[in-house]
């Protein structure tokens, strides 16, 4: 049985029986509703009574907007539903991640790259502030993946680092800046990502850790953070064999499901063993980690059979919803299972106060939005910028570079192809034309083939290009080089590296033996596996214009490189300390 009054609910008696009689309230199909969190994928009216009136949802993640047009939306929510909405947002980077107005604070590898922890801390209490303005109560945050492995892309901006010490110190602070903002937090992603080169979005991953060693690292990460009373829990669509053998001794491989779908990792780890008593959710129900185990109609009621207790996201509403109700009438979730999950969302529900706050004051008026993207938490930005950059090689001593001494600039830029955000994959490359010239460079930059075609030169070929630009004349044209790098992909692919625009690209920094050149990585940190050839590499962590307006500064020498890095950069590959 779920106690209420223990952590991390922590609920007096009146609020306990709020909780009881809520639920004995609720319909058949209302209390199957709870189960679920929508993801909004619209802003209308029509869109919220569907999902509200015919299916009861427990909770909600919204698609992001402008910041005014999604506090709108779930004012309009919260008046409709029964039960009070837990309203969720992915505020990985800050208020970044919860409206287009919101703050890019820090990535998680940039808030563990310094020894200053209250990095991680500005990050959750920045994102809590800009969260709570719009109406958000859960976050689906922070990550406490650990990165062990330099070729999984997934979590390597998204993890703290390599090492569990570091992982639980920033956690713990990212949880405290949320809670200042009363914001509840989901920890993701159990049981571990990192070790798996894979990405769960695309295919089932594995943490493949023996029992001893998982213990000692992510199993310690769990049991502080489940100490320090997290709120909540996300399930990755990750399998553990040497986990699953250790808790059912005899199970076979073909046996071994994702843990999002398996009790053994769910119950006897997570809840027994560990002594999580919190609520436990599913990551997006629609990745092919948790799809590829079994057909839709069977594992969605076996999410909440196997003990997680809210399901992350509909692939089709009116299907899921009948899915659901239909393993709860088959008997798959048992009358037991089903009443302990309700106590759990209900009882979060209650821990967060939601249930004494008249239903027009769940989202703050709109003067709130004011508290979203201020020069004050741009400026902690600027300076978590300054503190985080980092310098991961100088072996040709080329830095500093400045306008004085190095006043024409080939500027080159590598992105990841356009991705289902629809954000333009080289607005960025405008913004460091921009602070380049703004610090007193002359700035020419490099198009691609495509670029080149585009604009009417239909008879370039990619030899010819090459041709073009290695002439040797390249030395009297430039002073010296900077290849910018923001490599995504994210969620679209089994792993990222580098795409060049055409073969031997001329942007491919053959050039290194010409001029001095500068690579900046304004997000992976594992690009010198493609670049091992270039002697002066920096991370400047992600690609808000604080970020590259520090990063600029530091290769000019205006101030010290203080960022640290860890032997992921190295990318466990010959020459790429060299």
């Amino acid at each position: 049985m779920v106690d209420l009054s223990a952590s991390p609910f922590n609920l007096d008696s009146e609020a306990i029986a709020w909780v009881h009689s809520t639920i004995e309230s609720l319909t058949l199909e209302e209390r199957i509703g709870q189960l679920f969190i929508n993801h909004n994928h619209h802003f209308t009216a029509d869109y919220l009574d569907d999902v509200i009136e015919n299916y009861h949802v427990g909770g909600m993640r919204y698609r992001l907007g402008p910041a005014a047009e999604v506090q709108e939306h779930l004012r309009y929510a919260q008046s409709k539903s029964t039960v009070p909405l837990l309203v969720a947002a992915n505020p990985d980077k800050g208020g970044f991640g919860t409206s287009a107005e919101g703050t890019l604070v820090s990535t998680n590898l940039q808030a563990g790259s310094h020894p200053d922890k209250s990095i991680a801390r500005n990050l959750g209490r920045i994102a809590g502030i800009e969260m709570k303005a719009i109406g958000c109560n859960w976050a689906f945050a922070p990550v406490v993946d650990i990165h062990y492995n330099w070729r999984n892309t997934v979590i390597s901006t998204r993890a703290f680092g390599n090492e569990p010490g570091v992982v639980i110190e920033r956690a713990k602070e990212v949880v405290d800046g949320l809670r200042e903002s009363g914001i509840a937090s989901a920890i993701k992603h159990f049981p571990g990502d990192g070790v798996d080169e894979r990405d769960q979005h695309v295919v089932t991953s594995y943490n493949t850790l023996s029992y001893e060693d998982w213990d000692k690292t992510f199993g310690q990460v769990y049991r502080e953070m489940i100490a320090h009373g997290v709120e909540s829990i996300m399930v990755g669509h990750i399998g553990a064999p040497e986990l699953s053998r250790e808790l059912r001794p005899g199970i076979t491989d073909a046996e071994i499901l994702p843990a999002s779908l398996a009790p053994e990792l769910l119950n006897d780890l997570l809840r027994t063993r560990l002594g999580f008593n919190g609520l436990i959710l599913t990551d997006a129900s629609q990745m092919i980690g948790m799809s590829q185990a079994m057909s839709r109609s069977a594992l969605v009621p076996a999410a909440i059979a196997a003990g997680c207790d809210m399901f992350l996201f509909f692939n089709n509403p009116a299907e899921d919803f009948q899915y659901m109700l239909d393993g709860y009438r088959d008997g798959v979730i048992s009358e037991s299972r089903l009443h302990e999950a309700l106590e759990r969302i209900l009882g979060l529900k209650a821990s967060l106060g939601l249930h004494l706050v008249p239903r027009e004051e769940l989202v703050p008026a709109t003067d709130a939005l004011r508290t979203i993207g201020t020069p004050e938490h741009r400026a902690v930005a600027q300076a978590i910028a300054e503190k985080t950059i980092t310098l991961v090689k100088d072996t040709q001593n080329n830095l500093p570079i400045t306008p004085q001494t190095h006043p024409r600039i080939r500027l080159y830029g590598v992105s990841g192809a356009a991705d289902s955000t629809r954000t333009d994959p080289f607005g960025w490359l405008n913004v460091v034309t921009e602070e380049l010239q703004t610090a007193g460079f002359e700035v020419d930059v490099f198009k691609t083939l495509d670029e080149r075609r585009a604009e009417g030169d239909d008879d370039l070929s990619f030899m010819s290009l090459i041709a073009a630009e290695s002439a040797a004349d390249y030395a009297q044209k430039y002073d010296a080089a900077f290849l910018f790098a923001n490599v995504a992909g994210f969620a679209q692919e089994g792993a990222i590296r580098i795409r060049w625009s055409s073969p031997m690209s001329p942007e491919i920094p053959w050039y290194v033996n010409d001029v001095p050149t500068v690579f900046v990585s304004l997000n992976q940190p594992n690009h010198l596996v493609d670049v091992p050839m270039v002697k002066t590499v920096v991370h400047a962590h992600n690609q808000s214009r604080e970020a590259i307006r520090s990063a600029i500064g530091k290769i000019m020498g205006e101030s010290e490189f203080q960022g640290t890095h860890n032997e992921n950069v190295w990318c466990d590959t010959f020459g790429t300390r060299i």
